[in-house]
């Protein structure tokens, strides 16, 4: 466990003022790494621990803080972190806390942020959707904050709670006398926070009316960064990570870009045209999210940039200057088209839900084309209206020849510049004139590649 060592368990009178140091010496230490259950995804831990804050502080202190040096910090694990930690050293006793933000995401139901006084340690994890129709969840507090906009109030010695909640019987287990879950309103984003403490007899009064008014004051500033999260996701979702990082750097001018050299993928559907004639909209649109999730997949898999869905087309590219586990960008986008061929086969074999009982698309057939080239890479369009992609001469070229892998009978297809950088066997195919290209261009296959039919 990075940055927390195991620490001696020292006892103290139960009634005994305690201090945020001591009170971590005393609690047993979380074990390493923290469970979570099916659907949770431990994302960062950090372990800055009791230096998060200063030694001396009040509430006041702190509220002041979240007005001011707060709206500086970037990263929400660690404005949450420094903002429990506060909390603690003005007095108010918490032992565990929270923090839970909803985003927009085509997978992901939103983030949390768990801390610990026992450890120190404060955990950023993703939550999928999937979450929400699991028992624990719809047995736990966060769903009545999450569904209905009301604060739990638990006390452990509430008989009640425990039939309520399933999270009960563990708090007690770990000495929590009292818990507390708080929307924080507003953006609708489904944001919240719980604390809970150890202190006998809970949280007094004015520690509870304490806690509310910071919280309050925290909520503003989570709903700033679930905005700019919910802004990179969207923007990550619709255009790939390469452009959205632009985008958000502020390059949406017509025009604005650069010159990146990479190899470009292009890759369609065979027989589309037909399938779309004989298919009903909703099945063809089953058919393509199957197909894209096989193709863009494993692209992402092998870190190359998704740019854009066109039709039954995906343009994608692999960047010169990127580091690949495979060791260049052209056996990445190799080791990817392999990939993609082996996933249409799959779904041939094995239909996903949507497809099983829609007759006459079997077998899909893709075809690929990879070829290295420089690319402009940036924005065109209408000024009212634009479009990141990449174009030029070698997203033309890459074009052409994958418009001859039905002729060619191969359903990855690659040039000269991509099969010269390859440690695997390939074979020519023979130079052929393209249209629009102005010289003939030799076409490579790969030695042993998957059949273009994969029944």
């Amino acid at each position: 466990m990075r940055g927390c060592a195991r620490r001696e368990h020292v006892s103290t009178p139960p009634n005994a003022e305690a201090s945020p140091d001591h009170r971590m010496r005393q609690l047993p230490i979380d074990p390493a790494p923290r469970r979570y259950p099916d659907g949770v995804t431990l994302m960062r831990r950090s372990s800055s621990g009791r230096s998060s804050a200063p030694d001396r502080l009040t509430a006041a202190d702190v509220e002041a803080w979240l007005l001011g040096e707060a709206t500086r910090i970037s990263d929400l694990i660690d404005l949450f972190e420094a903002f429990v930690w506060r909390m603690v050293v003005a007095g108010l006793p918490l032992d565990r806390a929270s923090l839970h933000a909803g985003t927009l995401h085509p997978q992901l139901y939103g983030f949390a942020w768990n801390w610990n006084i026992a450890d120190g340690l404060c955990d950023e994890i993703k939550v999928a959707e999937s979450v929400l129709s699991t028992p624990s969840y719809r047995r736990s507090p966060l769903a009545v904050v999450l569904e209905t906009g009301a604060v739990v109030d638990l006390h452990m010695d509430d008989a009640a709670a425990g039939e309520r909640f399933s999270l009960t019987e563990d708090l007690k287990a770990i000495g929590i006398t009292h818990y507390l879950a708080f929307p924080l309103g507003g953006a609708g984003y489904h944001n919240l926070a719980t604390v809970a403490t150890r202190q006998q007899g809970g949280f007094t009064q004015g520690q509870r009316a304490a806690i509310e008014r910071l919280l309050r004051l925290l909520a503003l500033h989570v709903e700033r960064h679930t905005a700019v999260r919910i802004a990179n996701n969207v923007v990550e979702t619709y255009l790939g990570r390469l452009a959205g990082e632009r985008v958000l750097a502020g390059s949406i001018k017509r025009g604005a870009g650069s010159r990146v050299e990479a190899v470009v993928w292009v890759s369609d559907l065979r027989g589309f045209t037909d399938l779309s004639d004989r298919l009903k909209p909703s099945d063809m649109l089953a058919l393509l999210n199957a197909y894209f999730e096989a193709l863009a997949g494993a692209v992402i898999a092998h870190d190359g940039e998704v740019l854009k869905f066109i039709g039954d087309g995906l343009l994608a590219i692999f960047p010169l200057y990127r580091s690949y586990q495979e060791g260049s960008a052209s056996s990445a986008a190799v080791a990817a088209a392999i990939a993609a061929e082996i996933a249409v086969a799959s779904i041939n074999r094995t239909p996903p839900v949507e497809l099983a009982d829609v007759e006459g698309w079997r077998p899909l057939r893709s075809g690929i084309a990879l070829h290295v080239g420089d690319v402009f890479f940036g924005n065109i369009g209408a000024p009212e209206r634009l479009d990141f992609t990449v174009i030029g001469g070698a997203v033309n070229a890459a074009s052409r020849v994958e418009g001859m892998s039905k002729q060619l009978g191969h359903s990855i297809l690659l040039t000269g510049e991509v099969a010269r950088k390859l440690d695997r066997k390939v074979k020519s195919l023979g130079s052929h004139a393209l249209r629009g290209v102005s010289e003939p261009i030799e076409i490579f296959t790969l030695d042993e590649a998957p059949a273009m039919v994969s029944a």
